[in-house]
This record gives C-alpha cells, structure tokens and sequence, in this order.
C-alpha cells in the first residue's frame, strides 16, 4: 500500500499537495515529520540504534523517535503513533518544545519536537530499532561525541540539547 505524505513548503507549512512517500524520498521534496524525547521518570534520554534497513540514515543513532506525518494527519497524533510504534510508548502526555526546519541532500522537513515521560518498559519495532538504552543527560552529550547521531535530530533539538548543558 502506498504511503501518502503531505508536501511542505520551504515556508514549513503544508501546500495541499500529497505525494507518495517514495516519491517524496526519490526527489527529497520538502514535507512534515515529528521527533518525541522520551525520557524516564529519573529524567534520563532512551537513546536508540536505527536499524540499517531505514531509508534515510540507516544505523546511525538517535535521542528522539519520530517519523513522517502521512497526509491529512495532526502532528500529534502523528507524534503518539510514532512513539507508540518505534518504542511502544502508549498513553504518555507529550509537551511541545517546538518547531524547526532541517534540510540536507537526504531530506528536508518542518519537524514539530515533542518530550515524554515514560515508565514503562521500551518495546522496539524490530524494522526500526536495532539497540536502545537509558542514559543521562551527561552521557548523551558525551555519546554525541563519540558516535554517528542522526544530523538532523541534533540539529534540530540543539534548543533542547543546549538546556542540558
């Protein structure tokens, strides 16, 4: 079945046009996605390993789950089901932090970023997640360092980055 996605203007708002997700990938056309910060009760970051199987950035690692927003879809509810299908994080409150433009030659998307707090356990979508871990806020930033992470998730959440520091 093929995904339908929402295009995006460089404005970071929709166009009313909708395209094929393949499409959208072939010619890195501008559209919405989310990226959700979950975080334990004991306020550390579940950091994750894509698997090598993803279309955009395969293998590299992330602080933040998220995805694509399809056609016609809120990006909160986008942002629930992306928790709820890469992590198994259900029911959770999110809290907006806020919105951000990212482009390179792989994608480029107006993200809307998202936190949580989760306590229970972390359920991998086994096409998506290859490894995933709590870590403290101090050892994300060293892990930032020392590991290919995803460019954009860092370059979008730097705001959220910077207020660990």
């Amino acid at each position: 079945m093929t995904e339908l996605v929402a295009r995006y203007g460089e404005d970071g708002r929709p166009t009313g046009e909708v395209v094929a997700r393949a499409e959208m990938r072939a010619r890195n056309l501008w559209h919405g996605a989310t990226a959700i910060v979950v975080r334990d009760l004991d306020g550390r970051v579940y950091v994750h390993r894509r698997t090598d199987a993803k279309d955009v950035y395969p293998g590299r690692y992330d602080f933040a789950a998220g995805g694509v927003l399809q056609a016609g879809e809120d990006p909160y509810e986008s942002a629930l089901r992306e928790a709820e299908e890469e992590l198994g994080v259900t029911g959770v409150e999110l809290r907006p932090l806020f919105e951000a433009d990212y482009a390179d030659d792989r994608t480029r998307y107006h993200a809307y970023c998202y936190e949580c707090t989760w306590g229970g356990p972390i359920r991998w979508q086994p096409e998506e997640v290859a490894w995933g871990e709590w870590v403290t806020p101090a050892r994300l930033l060293q892990m930032l360092d020392e590991l290919p992470f995803m460019p954009d998730t860092v370059a979008n959440l730097r705001p959220w980055l910077d207020s660990l520091r």
